[in-house]
């Protein structure tokens, strides 16, 4: 008979009171405690600002990231939350705000009419940012008073103290991350600064003042011309060039309130921005599909009934949607969010709504520009063509049709502007925010860069024929110019050099392997030619005193430290997340910089033994995967999930 080692009774139930939830799992209401996470924070706080001014509250947003670099200040000349008592609670309702989880003013529409729209419908954003803040100072003007409460990881640290007298009316609050919560408390400048400049264009016509006093800069983002100006300066961005001048344009009341703009650009990648009542929406959602399909509908009628079918290729839905650059925006009453973070749109309704409404304003567009929507028709040919021709692995094409056929070439690729293919050198870089810093940072003349977006397929036991099926995968192909399998010829490459560049994390070189898995497969007479590289970006930055060392690694980061940090000196360590966090010149001063960098040139000593390695470790058996696991578990001292 089994005896019980522990008794399981209503004594064993605990119940976490309050912002208790918060402070236990707080994954669960911001997504994480790394920097993701850190900076959710500031988007909580700013995002009931913006929410204000889309309710014609407010028309001014002030951001502060002071010095100390870790703590935030968030200020708007809306109403201010209110500080009367509460009638049913007999406490301030700025208290009960920032003390109760779901406890807010956008839960009931139809009665208060407060909040038409609202990013933060959930009513836990400001009391998850207090539950997490080792300090907390709201700082409300209303009612020709300004009243002040402070808090400490969620809870009063006083009662609410009228300041005196006071003209308008607003809210400011400032808070600190708890360090026992968050590892790093140091906020990203450019992270902030890029959302609050996005937020200036999604609500036009609203100033957003962002004070960066660690590096001593001011600026004051506002657009007229919203999201149209949003547009141009993705595209500009992106360094893509627009194959008709004039976006199309919809603003359209329609259940929900729609603005969108787009354009078909000679790139290869779709970027479409959406946001749901000026909350980004990286994962997309029904608004986004709502969106497509109209797109797809639209063209496909314009062309049947034009009679514009081209002979002997079909057009896919990817050939219609390539090259096409937008920014969607929405607001909608009661959005459903997939979470507390808001990445997904999952409301069913939006989709039918952005379908109806888009198909026929870009029918009508199309029918009204005849020019420019001939022009569009012509690139989606293309791209159809290009997809069936990728299909066989296309091989030769040199620098000199390039130049003359530009659509030959990803759009994505920024290519070097030298002809001289001995000077030249190529980084296939991961994720389009890598990309885009190294394409700031780099030598424009001598260095082209191709982003490459998530994870590239695992080409291990699979034909040619089936991995030039994949967009990233043809695109790479076609960039190198060199063509693959039994057609590969090192001497038809465009660059000198082939780098490849990823995060210096597992994940970055998990990229690199299933990269290298490719090239040994179906290129590898690059490597037999010595034309393949890898590069080698810093994971740490050590500040000694006024010194600066970049670390490839752990190992290497002690030994800098225990080789320059003599005496009191204390050194300060910044760990890289990404390549994408790096500013520019970081980027190329320690990874790009022919003169400073380090390189590793990938050779094939033992083709027998690479052979078997790669198939046992990137083929379809994971018995060798769970030997080889099983085998080094010890050695894993530190796993980052």
């Amino acid at each position: 008979m089994a005896t019980a080692t522990a008794t399981y009774n209503a004594s064993s139930i605990t119940v976490l009171e309050g912002l208790e939830p918060v402070r236990k799992r707080p994954g669960m209401y911001i997504g994480g405690t790394g920097s993701a996470g850190l900076h959710h924070l500031v988007w909580e706080i700013f995002d009931n600002s913006v929410d204000e001014a889309m309710n014609g509250h407010a028309d001014c947003i002030e951001v502060t990231l002071h010095k100390d670099g870790a703590t935030v200040s968030v200020s708007d000349n809306g109403r201010g939350i209110p500080v009367d008592m509460h009638p049913k609670h007999k406490r301030p309702a700025i208290e009960i705000i920032l003390c109760t989880l779901h406890a807010g003013g956008k839960f009931d529409n139809s009665q208060s009419g407060n909040y038409k729209t609202s990013g933060g419908l959930h009513g836990v954003g400001a009391s998850v940012v207090n539950a997490l803040s080792k300090k907390l100072v709201a700082t409300i003007k209303r009612d020709g008073a300004e009243w002040e409460m402070e808090f400490r990881q969620g809870k009063p640290t006083g009662k609410l103290k009228k300041l005196g007298s006071a003209r308008g009316s607003g809210t400011k609050i400032f808070f600190h991350p708890d360090p026992q919560i968050f590892p790093r408390t140091e906020f990203n400048p450019e992270t902030i600064r890029e959302r609050l400049e996005i937020a200036s264009y999604i609500h036009k016509g609203l100033k957003v003042i962002w004070h960066d006093e660690v590096n001593g800069k001011k600026e004051t983002f506002q657009h007229e011309d919203g999201i149209v100006a949003f547009l141009k300066k993705l595209i500009t961005d992106e360094q893509v060039k627009p194959v008709h001048e004039q976006p199309f344009v919809l603003e359209k009341q329609n259940g929900v309130r729609i603005e969108m703009c787009f354009s078909w650009t000679e790139s290869t990648e779709e970027l479409v921005k959406s946001y749901v009542n000026g909350v980004p929406t990286p994962s997309g959602g029904t608004h986004e599909n709502g969106l497509r399909a109209g797109v797809l509908k639209a063209i496909r009628n314009y062309i049947e009934t034009h009679n514009l079918s081209p002979r002997g290729v079909s057009l896919a839905a990817e050939d219609i949607r390539e090259g096409v650059f937008g920014v969607l925006s929405v607001f909608i009453e009661d959005p459903q969010f997939q979470g507390q973070t808001k990445e997904r749109l999952n409301n069913p309704e939006v989709q039918g709504m952005l379908d109806n409404a888009v198909r026929p304003g870009l029918e009508q567009w199309l029918n009204s520009n005849r020019t420019v929507a001939e022009t569009i028709i012509n690139r989606i040919i293309i791209a159809a063509r290009a997809r069936e021709a990728s299909r066989a692995a296309s091989a030769s094409i040199s620098r000199k049709t390039a130049t003359a056929g530009r659509l030959n070439l990803p759009g994505k690729l920024a290519d070097c502007s030298s002809s001289n293919r001995d000077e030249s050198e190529l980084f296939i870089v991961e994720g389009d925010s890598a990309g885009g810093s190294a394409k700031q940072g780099r030598d424009r003349n001598k260095q082209a860069i191709l982003p490459l977006r998530g994870k590239v397929l695992n080409t291990e036991g699979s034909s040619l024929a089936k991995v030039v099926e994949n967009r990233e995968i043809a695109d790479l192909i076609i960039a190198l110019g060199c063509g693959a399998g039994p057609d590969c010829d090192p001497d038809k490459l465009r660059y000198q050099r082939v780098v490849l560049l990823a995060d210096a994390d597992s994940d970055g070189h998990h990229i690199t392997t299933l990269l290298l898995t490719f090239i040994f497969r179906h290129m590898r007479p690059l490597i037999e030619a010595g034309r393949v590289y890898l590069a080698m970006p810093p994971l740490y930055r050590v500040d000694i005193g006024k010194e600066t060392h970049w670390a490839a690694d752990d190992a290497d980061k002690e030994r800098i430290i225990k080789q320059h940090a003599k005496g009191n000196a204390k050194p300060e360590i910044t760990r890289f997340k990404g390549l994408g966090e790096m500013m520019p010149k970081v980027l190329w001063d320690t990874t790009l910089n022919p003169k400073t960098r380090r390189l590793l040139r990938v050779e094939i000593s033992d083709a027998l033994t690479t052979d078997r390695v790669i198939n046992e470790l990137m083929g379809k058996d994971a018995s060798a995967r769970f030997r080889f696991i099983m085998e080094r578990a010890e050695e894993a001292d530190e796993l980052d999930v």
